[in-house]
């Protein structure tokens, strides 16, 4: 498998719509977490988007699972950026 950062970038004006849709989000990633898909995230300090750790197999798969998204389902994602991760030190390389 390969690793994966999956970058969200929100549009401010929706916090109000992800704020309902917030439970949904999570309960998704934390399923994805206890299959060992997801092995972090966390949303960016400033509040404008988030970080994505995905263990998977090619990006094609990521960016198919990342549909299934609540947040995206419901249009709360202003842009998506996948890009293949090669961890060298630390707890995520090999």
């Amino acid at each position: 498998m390969s690793l994966f950062l999956v970058e969200y970038t929100y549009a401010p004006e929706k916090n109000p719509q992800r704020d309902e849709v917030r439970s949904d989000h999570r309960a998704w990633l934390a399923d994805l977490v206890s299959r060992s898909i997801v092995l972090s995230s966390g949303p960016f300090a400033d509040g404008n988007g988030a970080l994505i750790i995905v263990d998977a197999a090619d990006t094609d798969t990521v960016s198919l699972l990342f549909t299934h998204d609540p947040f995206a389902i419901a249009d709360l994602i202003e842009n998506v950026r996948i890009t293949e991760w090669v961890p060298v030190l630390g707890q995520f390389s090999a």
